[in-house]
């Protein structure tokens, strides 16, 4: 017998948290229309090549989604961190998410990427780049961050669908590390 049709909540998956203070939690994310958290695989190659980087780290992240990358920085000692998100109900859930674990070095952002990166004065010295696909937000998202947003040395993870050509980086923007995993390709870039 099938039962009624109830008006629900939007789906709730959640993401785990690798490693760090908080390895092992779960935390819910929505389900929300265009929403990939970086899958476990991937988080765990990224978070190896920036390991020995993330202490005291100042981390960015600019399409910030389930708060995967985010809060996995968090959890492996980001000294701050900053997760940017347009949709109302994602970021609302990384408030929830950032009250569980009691983050007060979590800032959440319920905007425009482009428009927080045009009003930034901040500097930050590792950010991870993800932003939903096929919209083209990599190159503007670059340039405005290649605009007196990086630390010297900074790390900048780049997360895009591996059939999308390379957008254009900046010449100052040493290629250090990049991988493949199905239809994702992801790379890690330094400021020079």
């Amino acid at each position: 017998m099938n039962k009624p049709k109830t008006n629900k909540s939007p789906a709730k998956g959640s993401i785990r948290i690798i490693s760090g203070k908080h390895r092992g939690r779960k935390l819910p994310v929505l389900m929300a229309d265009g929403l990939r958290p970086t899958t476990d695989r991937v988080k765990e190659t990224v978070f190896n090549w920036l390991m020995p980087y993330m202490q005291e780290s100042i981390c960015l992240d600019c399409f910030a989604g389930s708060g995967g990358l985010g809060f996995e920085a968090f959890s492996r000692g980001a000294k701050s961190v900053t997760l940017i998100e347009l949709n109302k109900a994602a970021a609302q859930q990384l408030e929830e998410n950032k009250t569980l674990l009691k983050a007060n070095e979590i800032s959440i952002e319920h905007t425009n990427t482009l428009n927080y990166l045009e009003k930034c004065t901040q500097k930050f010295s590792i950010v991870f780049i993800d932003p939903p696909f096929r919209k083209g937000l990599i190159e503007e998202t670059v340039n405005l961050l290649n605009n007196d947003l990086l630390e010297q040395d900074a790390l900048i993870y780049v997360e895009m669908e591996s059939e999308e050509a390379i957008a254009a980086m900046p010449a100052n923007w040493l290629l250090l590390k990049e991988k493949k995993a199905g239809q994702v390709a992801y790379r890690l870039y330094q400021n020079t």
